[in-house]
């Protein structure tokens, strides 16, 4: 009994020291990094693991395209020269970002509207849902794309945006602009200039330097490059095929649709740089998977985050046990370390995914693993 006070008393005095010193480190703008005990009101280990994080989501664009359509008549290009719609995930919130590398965007242009000349850090692509008329200059390629054809902007490549023919044309954008700018590396141009007669002049339009069909009369035949050109078009800081093309997209699906493809995956066909097999971006890379009718994928999960917007077909996704349903031009979020499936509920039609991943930041860095679930449940390392 004697010792059960001054014990009691030590307890008090060292606890009340302890709040004290993380008083004093909180204000300084400070964060200690131990764990007393468990079950104590400052488990650091869980505190510096209790950052935000990105949870599963759908936007769908059964919202989206109203909202597009309200914004093409009330914000002009006398107004602002870019009009998208950002999805910001709820975990995240407001970052914008969909997931923690990456975040999609859908943009209506009204008819034969081309914004002015811009370039930037991040890099980007455009991917063609609407019309046929949507409309991106790159480094002097003047490409017109339509549904399912992916048109990059690559990091540091002047570009700009619009469409010709006369009629609306809705298209989405992924950017890896959160990564960037977590790295605080995001840099924004828009004086873009030309050289006439010696002198530099301001321009609001691209002068073309290549025909319209240059990426794919140079890079549209898979092992063929050739020699006597520059492949490294806009400072050689991606792929310099400009523009990937559905029909052919879609050409290798059909040839691969009877194979056994990945059970965890179904069909999927990566977006290359033909000059490197590697990805299209060092930062990300985009992809099409297929999903046969009936097609029910096994579990995985792997480190990337994943955002994937149905070109083609309906179904849902089981993703951490939930289930998210999903229609064409959708987009869905899969944070990285998510186990996820995906089910095609067609008999007779196949889902067409477009997605896009950070996996080549992650295999730059040496971070990237994958796992999936066999019929009978047992864990598999698969990368």
């Amino acid at each position: 009994m004697s010792n059960a006070k001054p014990a009691t008393e030590s307890l008090r005095l060292k606890e009340a020291a302890l709040k004290g010193l993380y008083d004093e480190l909180y204000a300084k703008n400070m964060f200690p990094f131990w764990a007393t005990s468990q079950g104590v009101e400052h488990d650091e280990i869980k505190q510096l693991m209790a950052t935000s994080k990105a949870v599963p989501f759908v936007w769908k664009y059964s919202d989206i395209e109203p909202l597009l359509q309200r914004a093409a008549r009330l914000i002009t290009m006398d107004d602002s020269e870019r009009r998208s719609l950002i999805l910001v995930n709820p975990g995240l919130a407001p970052k914008r970002a969909s997931v923690s590398t990456m975040y999609t965007a859908y943009r209506l242009n009204d008819p034969d509207e081309i914004m002015p000349p811009h370039k930037h850090s991040p890099s980007a692509v455009r991917f063609g849902l609407t019309g046929t008329g949507n409309f991106t200059g790159v480094e002097g390629e003047n490409v017109i794309f339509g549904p399912g054809d992916m048109v990059l902007t690559p990091n540091d490549a002047w570009h700009n945006h619009g469409t010709v023919g006369g009629e609306p044309a809705v298209n989405l954008s992924v950017l890896d602009l959160p990564l960037v700018e977590t790295l605080h590396a995001v840099h924004f141009d828009h004086k873009y200039t030309e050289i006439e007669n010696g002198k530099e002049v301001a321009k609001m339009v691209q002068a073309a330097r290549y025909p319209a069909d240059y990426s794919q009369r140079i890079y549209g035949e898979g092992g063929l490059k050739p020699r006597f050109l520059d492949h490294k078009r806009g400072g050689g800081l991606s792929s310099p095929m400009y523009v990937y093309r559905w029909e052919r997209m879609q050409a290798t699906l059909d040839a691969l649709k009877d194979w056994d493809g990945d059970p965890h995956e179904g069909i999927v066909v990566d977006y290359i740089d033909p000059t490197t097999g590697g990805p299209v971006f060092h930062t990300i890379n985009f992809y099409a998977q297929m999903l046969r009718p009936g097609e029910r994928t096994l579990p995985q999960r792997e480190t990337a985050s994943l955002l994937l917007a149905p070109f083609t077909g309906k179904g849902h996704s089981i993703i951490d046990g939930k289930r998210y349903d999903w229609d064409q031009f959708d987009t869905l979020a899969v944070p990285g370390g998510c186990w996820v499936e995906h089910v095609n509920g067609s008999e007779t039609e196949p889902v067409i995914f477009f997605g896009a991943t950070d996996a080549p930041t992650q295999r730059a860095l040496l971070l990237y693993r994958r796992w999936g679930r066999n019929a009978a449940g047992d864990l598999l390392r698969l990368a």
